[in-house]
């Protein structure tokens, strides 16, 4: 079955998908194992000891969910264009998780399909996807580079993914001593 539009679940609410430890208090018994491969690329330990001069964040300005999916495909663009750009000297890392269970009520078309559906009496659905719940201001993409020359090139990358993320968001370019996560 194909996905659904983004637009289907973009409004951000609270989360009816209790994940615990104890099994029996689940509201879902199965969640969608995360797409994301990787969260921090590149040089950690020069990051950590503060050896890159400057930080370039991509920032949120609204409320919104987004996909796992789509997270995952523009945190491949940007690494794959920072290394051909920059090499390895840089460092990059994505700063949010998916935990938000997208659920679908699975509904068929076509002749025959009345005689299969439950229709609204079990629309809880079944779980498809996870989402990241992003508020404003809140940072997805961080990248930290050498010179000021990197710091264009680093914006330039972040700045070709916009169309791949469905929420408005700005760049943002800081020294290292005025960064915090």
């Amino acid at each position: 079955m194909a996905l659904r539009r983004s637009s289907a679940y973009r409004s951000v609410g609270r989360a009816y998908t209790r994940k615990s430890r104890v099994q029996i208090k689940n509201y879902i018994k199965a969640f969608p194992a995360s797409r994301i491969v990787k969260h921090v690329m590149g040089d950690a330990s020069k990051f950590m000891q503060k050896g890159f001069p400057f930080v370039v964040s991509l920032i949120s300005k609204e409320a919104v969910q987004v996909r796992d999916t789509a997270i995952e495909s523009a945190r491949l663009q940007i690494h794959r264009e920072l290394e051909t750009a920059l090499g390895t000297d840089h460092y990059f890392a994505l700063t949010v998780y998916p935990h938000h269970v997208l659920r679908e009520n699975k509904m068929l078309t076509g002749a025959g399909a009345d005689r299969m559906q439950t229709g609204m009496s079990q629309s809880f659905g079944a779980p498809t996807n996870l989402a990241v719940q992003l508020k404003p201001g809140k940072r997805i993409f961080v990248v930290a580079v050498n010179n000021p020359e990197e710091v264009i090139t680093a914006r330039n990358i972040l700045d070709g993914i916009r169309s791949k993320i469905p929420v408005h968001v700005y760049i943002e370019v800081k020294p290292i001593k005025e960064f915090s996560f």
